[in-house]
């Protein structure tokens, strides 16, 4: 090997979901402290997972990815009070904003019945997992947000279904720039 190549162990889970949970944050902060990478991105539904996160990762700058309110039904939000109550005492940011690929597209799809481009993108980056499909799309959205930046690489953990089996070190981008993101590394994955 040359002197400019990493090496980096890849962890694969043999089956996605939440009992990879802990496993997976921990990895996730050993290789954030390893490469001094100092935001950390994590996708929570009703808040468990982004409550176990700012657990883990105290002292970073956390941001916690929920889904979009009206995400379930109209009028709702699935995380629950209690989670949003203990990720805001430990100083987590909570995101919440329309997904890049279940925006207006998937109204289309839903009146339609057709797959729009942003289907057929989430489509694609599911070949990796559900988790890789979030990690981008999150990416993208606190990118957006101003709460990340493009030109710094950021920690971001996700999942299949509940819970968190999935985490990238990755360099973001803005959507209307979305082919301009790079994952550098696979902290950790279920092996599908």
């Amino acid at each position: 090997m040359t002197s400019d190549t990493v090496q980096s162990n890849t962890v694969y889970f043999s089956r996605p979901g939440r009992d990879n949970t802990e496993d997976t944050l921990q990895l996730a902060k050993k290789r954030a402290d390893e490469l001094s990478i100092k935001t950390i991105i994590v996708a929570t539904t009703r808040g468990d997972s982004g409550a176990m996160a700012a657990e883990v990762f105290q002292g970073y700058k956390l941001i916690a990815v929920t889904h979009a309110h009206g995400f379930k039904e109209p009028d709702t939000q699935e995380v629950t009070e209690e989670n949003r109550t203990a990720m805001e005492q430990r100083g987590a940011i909570i995101h919440t904003s329309t997904h890049i690929f279940g925006g207006v597209g998937r109204a289309l799809r839903k009146h339609y019945n057709t797959y729009m481009l942003d289907d057929i993108l989430a489509l694609t980056l599911r070949l990796f997992g559900e988790g890789m499909k979030v990690v981008c799309e999150m990416a993208a959205m606190c990118a957006d947000s101003g709460l990340v930046r493009t030109d710094e690489e950021v920690v971001v953990i996700a999942g299949t279904g509940r819970g968190a089996d999935t985490a990238v070190v990755l360099q973001p981008a803005n959507t209307p720039d979305f082919f301009k993101m790079r994952v550098k590394e696979i902290i950790c994955k279920p092996r599908l």
